[in-house]
């Protein structure tokens, strides 16, 4: 079963299209607009081991704000269609992610049931281009989008860069492992309920 998703999504501010395959090795072409949201999301590929092809055309002359939002939503939806009905995932996954002086940890569920607990704190108000306010926004777009509870916390750091990326490889770790087909349940449904 190929699990593969593909978005389009069209709005009077951002043109995105995603193309993801759950099952890759990790090769992303990533054009955002914007470089550091580029960076990021190179890191969750590579780091995943989820192939994306992410292009985005934003009004980035307003700010950045509808890009970061709407590639988030555009990602989620990706991951979530490519999914299906989330049959033999492990579903919880979590992650401690060092970056020098940086620890972050990052836990999810593909639960269906969105949720994001937000508890980092950063120095500086802009990293490259990009707001840090808007680091935030991704991730909520990200989990409402994709149907994930997602905790993210930064539990000691001086430098930004790293503290975001820190966040971005957590995520990317939690998913790789969630995300994997789990040998002993390969075809159940991780809940009592029956479905997700």
């Amino acid at each position: 079963m190929k699990r593969k998703g593909k978005i389009s999504r069209k709005t009077k501010e951002t043109s995105v299209i995603v193309e993801l395959n759950i099952d890759g090795k990790g090769k992303y072409k990533i054009n955002t607009g914007i470089g550091f949201l580029n960076h990021m999301l190179e890191q969750l590929s590579k780091h995943s081991s989820i192939d994306m092809n992410i292009k985005v055309k934003g009004d980035t002359h307003i700010d950045l704000h509808h890009t970061t939002e709407d590639s988030g939503i555009a990602i989620g939806e990706a991951l979530k269609k490519a999914l299906k009905k989330s049959v033999g995932i492990r579903r919880y996954a979590h992650a401690m992610i060092p970056m020098d002086e940086t620890l972050s940890r990052v836990a999810i569920d593909i639960s269906n049931r969105p949720y994001l607990i937000w508890k980092v704190n950063l120095k500086v108000e802009k990293l490259g281009e990009m707001d840090t306010e808007l680091f935030k926004e991704w991730f909520q777009a990200f989990s409402q989008a994709a149907g994930i509870t997602l905790h993210v916390e930064n539990i000691y750091g001086d430098n930004s860069h790293h503290i975001i990326e820190s966040c971005f490889k957590g995520l990317a770790r939690s998913l790789r492992t969630a995300l994997e087909i789990d040998p002993r349940n390969r075809k159940t449904i991780p809940s009592t309920k029956g479905s997700l």
